[in-house]
């Protein structure tokens, strides 16, 4: 296939399905991801798609893919991720125990909720996670180091990874910004997926904390199947015949 059949086939596929990532294209045309990447360039620049970090989208959903800023994600569903927190507390280890918690607003409200007097390790990508937990005197706190991201606070690439994958936690605390039943949990970022992935891989309990806005919705970068959730803890806007679907899978659906 010539460069510019498979940049006509790139942009077709990303007109069909709305978005694709990198490892994606690079897979389904077998070429390697820097020819992907100059793939998208070009038709970024012909304005045939728009490129994103890890991929490109088609034009009419570019102006929704960019993440809000922290600031603004906090405000968003505030009564809903507060009550998600709190139902949280009750998949904490008893006595003891180690547990990891990703980057994100539902997640720092579980975190928040914490009580003083528990004596748990923490470790955690999120530096206003970890400045939170540092409060609690009988616990310790390990904040995971690499590159910050401004949007949200968390460190991610290779160091962070490297870090995750020789540890092992009782809990880990996961947020997402989509869950499907076909796709699993996604999220606007490639690298915090990434770091995501070898979250729930160093975990013995897997608890994702989602409000109901981010069911069915399918973000750019995947970073697990529903297979690998042990508990999701949302709010009572999710769909019945969704929830159902999921305990099917085994896995325990809590409303908050």
């Amino acid at each position: 296939m010539y460069a510019e059949e498979r940049q006509q086939a790139i942009a077709v596929e990303i007109r069909e399905r709305g978005r694709a990532s990198v490892a994606e294209l690079s897979e389904h045309f077998s070429v390697t991801g820097e020819t992907v990447r100059r793939d998208l360039a070009v038709l970024h620049r012909a304005g045939s798609v728009v490129r994103v970090h890890g991929g490109a989208v088609r034009l009419d959903v570019a102006a929704v893919v960019d993440e809000p800023d922290l600031s603004e994600r906090e405000s968003a569903h505030r009564p809903q991720k507060t009550a998600i927190g709190i139902a949280a507390q009750r998949f904490l280890p008893t006595v003891g125990g180690s547990v990891l918690f990703d980057a994100g607003t539902t997640t720092f409200a579980a975190a928040a909720g914490i009580a003083g007097d528990v004596r748990h390790q923490f470790v955690t990508n999120s530096l206003p996670i970890a400045t939170t937990l540092t409060g609690l005197a009988r616990s310790s706190v390990v904040l995971i180091g690499g590159r910050l991201r401004p949007k949200t606070q968390a460190a991610v690439g290779a160091d962070a990874i490297d870090t995750i994958a020789r540890l092992h936690a009782s809990v880990g605390f996961v947020g997402a910004n989509g869950l499907t039943l076909a796709h699993g949990l996604s999220t606007p970022d490639v690298d915090e997926a990434a770091v995501k992935r070898a979250m729930m891989a160093a975990c013995d309990r897997v608890v994702v904390l989602a409000d109901s806005s981010k069911i069915n919705r399918q973000e750019l970068a995947c970073f697990g199947a529903v297979e690998d959730i042990d508990v999701l803890i949302t709010d009572d806007g999710i769909d019945p015949a969704f929830a159902d679907a999921l305990s099917s899978h085994d896995i325990e659906v809590v409303t908050a």
